[in-house]
């Protein structure tokens, strides 16, 4: 069914020695015609040279972080249809064909594994609860496109992959993926997956107050960024609050006594009205601006072809062909 289409594996690796030369091979396997990259983050434990052994391309990269990774594997590789996975082990390589399937009969530009039994697999109890509560704050914040924000396990077209402008350096990079698609509006779906265990040996890199923090901290950057009016708006409320804590007994003072005895109260009151007026302000104008990225970022989108250049260069190399055999026909 995929032998037309060009599949580029993508597989970011930090020390899987343990599991990524059988990840390799099974997605061989369940992808005969696919093509695997497997990309490094300066592991030192041998991954690269266990990939290799498994007959994948191995491509080191050495800034430290998910992000980075992706961000290269984005720009280096060049196909019809992607697909990333984690190369410990816990997604399966058999359900790859039920993921390009739906990207392809949904004609989406994403389609999204989300884990089934997360709760049982997630190495710790925090890390679930961490994983409910951030998937609530999502659809709370960005829309309800997506139930399992944090998955690894994705199928992307050529045309999402390309035009996706990868900020994020760390493993927040899924969540950045997540709120491109829902600003753009672009065709998403999820497929429910099994998760697997780690098998032993393979650890989990996530820490779970340390990196909590770096996606709340990534959660507000997203939000100033793609929706700066309810952002500011919600900042402008905080100072309008405060500002109306101290402001009140000074007026109920004044308005009785005529008086305006505790001068600076009424001075920082007032600051913190004005302060609050700035950052409404600022989220109009920023929110005008945040629309005017997205339209260009749309654009950019729908110009990008779903096609790879390979695919493309090899239409037009047959184009001549056909018109000269069209030209044949007419004469007959």
């Amino acid at each position: 069914m995929f032998e037309s289409l060009s599949i580029a594996v993508l597989l970011p690796c930090y020390n899987e020695a343990s599991t990524i030369g059988r990840v390799v091979r099974e997605f061989k396997a369940a992808l005969p015609t696919a093509s695997i990259h497997v990309f490094d983050n300066n592991s030192t434990d041998g991954t690269a040279l266990q990939a290799m052994l498994a007959g994948a391309t191995v491509v080191r990269e050495r800034r430290q972080g998910k992000g980075h990774v992706v961000r290269r594997m984005f720009a280096d590789i060049d196909a019809d249809i992607y697909l990333m996975a984690d190369g410990d082990g816990t997604y399966s390589p058999a359900d790859a064909e039920d993921l390009i399937r739906t990207l392809i009969t949904e004609q989406a530009d994403m389609v999204v594994g989300t884990r089934r039994n997360i709760r049982n697999d997630a190495g710790r109890q925090g890390h679930a609860f961490g994983n409910t509560l951030f998937n609530f704050l999502y659809r709370s914040i960005f829309g309800t496109d997506f139930s399992d924000i944090f998955s690894g396990y994705r199928v992307f077209s050529r045309r999402f992959v390309k035009s996706f402008p990868a900020i994020s350096a760390g493993f927040e990079i899924e969540t950045e993926m997540s709120v491109h698609a829902s600003r753009l509006k672009l065709p998403v779906n999820e497929l429910e997956l099994d998760y697997g265990r780690r098998p032993e040996g393979s650890h989990s890199k996530l820490s779970t107050f340390r990196d909590g923090a770096k996606i709340l901290w990534m959660f507000a950057m997203l939000m100033k960024e793609t929706r700066p009016f309810t952002f500011f708006g919600l900042i402008s409320l905080a100072f309008m609050a405060a500002s109306l804590t101290f402001m009140t007994p000074v007026l109920i003072e004044y308005f009785h006594t005529g008086l305006v005895p505790r001068m600076p109260t009424w001075v920082l009151s007032m600051v913190l009205l004005l302060t609050s007026i700035m950052m409404f302000t600022a989220g109009l104008i920023l929110d005008s601006v945040s629309r005017a990225r997205t339209e260009q970022l749309r654009l950019h989108y729908t110009a990008t072809d779903r096609r790879s250049a390979r695919e493309t260069t090899g239409e037009k190399a047959a184009a001549p062909q056909r018109r000269a055999h069209r030209r044949g026909s007419d004469a007959a």
